[in-house]
């Protein structure tokens, strides 16, 4: 797979994650490579970990975490999409004045992460069936936290599954709770924050704590491609 970022604006990505907290990549992954991926999923050799939801009270569906070394469909997509994901969260740590800044390739992030005694790989696969649902929640895995990700849905919505809107919710500083349904095709990726980003007020910038999930599939089996970019303990 070929270098896939310089494809897509990248400016108009980081003005809707400022202004919506998401931006949605149209097709990022064709049908067929879909289809490949979500085939994979039964595929034991690729895969370190198996989670079942309902155990832990994360929702109802499971999930597994890639092995390294990562397939190199999802290795290339975790290389190629950081760089300019890594330009949009140095920015936002500049406007929330953290000190921290991400180095520009994704080899050199990791590198922090191991040193951190974060190793294990993150990029995951998730399958849900009628029923289940995921609850709203944070991937955070250490204290070395990469603040941006992607999710990516291998199935087709009303062909394969119905139900199963991706979520996401908002919550500032003494207000309540904005929630949002974000539309995906199959391909279709949405990149939005791991747990904070900055908004502007009167008074300057401040943190919005961010959260995700996926509403009750009504009928059919879902499957999602997560891209995190931060190793876990």
């Amino acid at each position: 797979m070929t270098n896939i970022a310089p494809r897509f604006n990248w400016p108009h990505i980081g003005t809707d994650l400022d202004a919506h907290g998401y931006a949605v990549i149209p097709g990022l992954l064709k049908p067929d490579t879909c289809v490949m991926l979500a085939e994979a999923y039964d595929d034991e050799s690729n895969f370190r970990n198996r989670v079942v939801m309902a155990r832990h009270g994360y929702g109802r569906g499971e999930y597994k975490y890639f092995a390294y070394p990562l397939p190199e469909i999802v290795q290339t997509l975790r290389t190629n999409l950081y760089p300019p994901l890594a330009a949009i969260a140095n920015r936002w740590n500049d406007t929330l004045h953290i000190e921290q800044q991400f180095p520009m390739d994704h080899a050199s992030y990791l590198a922090q992460c191991h040193a951190a005694e974060q190793t294990r790989p993150t990029p995951l696969m998730l399958q849900y069936g009628a029923g289940d649902y995921n609850c709203l929640h944070q991937d955070l895995y250490g204290d070395e936290v990469f603040p941006i990700q992607a999710t990516i849905l291998l199935s087709r919505p009303d062909d394969d599954f119905s139900g199963g809107e991706f979520l996401l919710t908002e919550q500032r500083p003494r207000m309540q709770s904005r929630a949002e349904v974000v539309p995906l095709a199959q391909g279709d990726a949405v990149i939005f924050p791991v747990c904070q980003r900055p908004m502007m007020g009167t008074r300057g910038p401040y943190r919005v704590t961010m959260r995700h999930g996926v509403s009750k599939i009504r009928s059919g089996r879902r499957k999602t491609l997560g891209i995190i970019f931060h190793d876990a303990t």
